[in-house]
Order: C-alpha cells, then sequence, then structure tokens
C-alpha cells in the first residue's frame, strides 16, 4: 500500500529544532502499517532535515555554531547575494545536510533509536513555514 500527504511545519527560528512530534501529528495514517519505509522530503533549498540526538538541546546549539562556521556568511566569493547575507549559506547547509529522509516502520511507528529524532535545520532568519512531502510504502 502506499500514502502520500503534503505537511507543513510551523516557522521557527534560525537554527536546529527537534520536529519529530509535529511531523507524526500530521500523520496518524502511519499506525496503519505494520511495516514499511516512510520518505520524507523537504521541499525547501535554504532548511535541510536530518536524524539526530533527541534528548540534549545543546547537540542542536553545536549543529548550529558548527554549520556557521562551515558556511560562514558574507564569504567574498559568493556570487548569490541578492537575497540576503543568510541565503547563500542555507544554500550550502541544505546541501550539506540534505532534504530526505528514509525511516523504517514497524508496528505503526518510526523505528527510530531511543535518542533519535528528525530536526529541521532552518538555516534563515526568516524562513517561515517548511513544507514536506511524506511517503509511505508498506503494509
Amino acid at each position: 500500500m502506499w500514502f502520500q500527504k503534503q505537511i507543513t511545519l510551523t516557522a521557527k527560528p534560525r537554527g536546529f529544532h527537534l520536529v519529530t512530534d509535529e511531523i507524526l501529528k500530521q500523520i496518524p495514517e502511519l499506525s496503519n502499517f505494520s511495516i514499511g519505509l516512510m520518505h520524507v522530503f523537504l521541499q525547501h533549498t535554504s532548511a535541510s532535515i536530518t536524524i539526530n540526538e533527541n534528548a540534549d538541546p545543546s547537540v542542536r546549539q553545536d549543529f548550529e555554531s558548527y554549520f556557521n562556521i562551515t558556511a560562514a556568511e558574507n564569504e567574498p566569493y559568493y556570487v548569490h547575494t541578492y537575497e540576503g547575507s543568510d541565503d547563500m549559506p542555507a544554500h550550502l547547509k541544505s546541501s550539506l545536510l540534505g532534504c530526505e529522509l528514509s525511516i523504517p516502520i514497524s508496528d505503526g511507528q518510526l523505528a527510530v533509536g531511543m535518542w533519535q529524532g528528525i530536526y529541521l535545520g532552518e538555516h534563515r532568519n526568516h524562513g517561515g513555514q517548511r513544507h514536506m512531502v511524506i511517503t509511505i510504502q508498506g503494509e
């Protein structure tokens, strides 16, 4: 069986945000699948998604610090600058971290580890709502 739905995440400030619960609240249909795979696709080029630590918020703070150094603002070699100093670094961060995840499903739940959660990396100062396409294949 296949299932697909577009969902919207609330606007968040720049940084890394644990969004697992926000996603799950919008796909109650997940409970209909005993086994399968959920594909999450973020429809943006200036944000990212990844899976990491879900307990200690300092991990998300360290992610933001690291990526702000790795893809710094106002580099003199940037050509794409007309959308603001945070835009080109946001594109780089999105490409480094990615815009999609595939997560196994077991017994109607995501089969993630105890300490794993889905992060939204909001890389713009004012990114706004973010849209995702959730596709589930399974039985």
